[in-house]
């Protein structure tokens, strides 16, 4: 489902205008990616929880040359779907 079909999706259920669906969801989005960038976690009970991971630096190697990397530590967006959701995917 692309970002399109889910505002059409959204608009139709809530019998909203797409326009008002397309805030809504670009609002929502925003909130979460704030919230993650601030270190914050984001549960939506049901559906699953936004967090943030922090890995390590490390070292890797080219596959192609063999030559060896330092990959930088950094942070990472991670999503665990709530009980609700994998019951409804089963």
């Amino acid at each position: 489902m692309t970002k399109a079909q889910l505002i059409e999706t959204m608009s139709q259920r809530a019998k909203i205008s797409k326009r008002a669906a397309g805030i809504a969801l670009n609002t929502f989005v925003e909130s979460i990616t704030n919230a993650l960038r601030s270190g914050d976690k984001v549960a939506l009970v049901g559906f699953g929880t936004f967090s943030i991971s922090k890995r390590k630096a490390r070292t890797a190697r080219n596959p192609r040359t063999g030559e060896t990397i330092e990959v930088p530590a950094k942070r990472a967006p991670k999503f665990k779907a709530g009980r609700d959701l994998k019951n409804a995917v089963k």
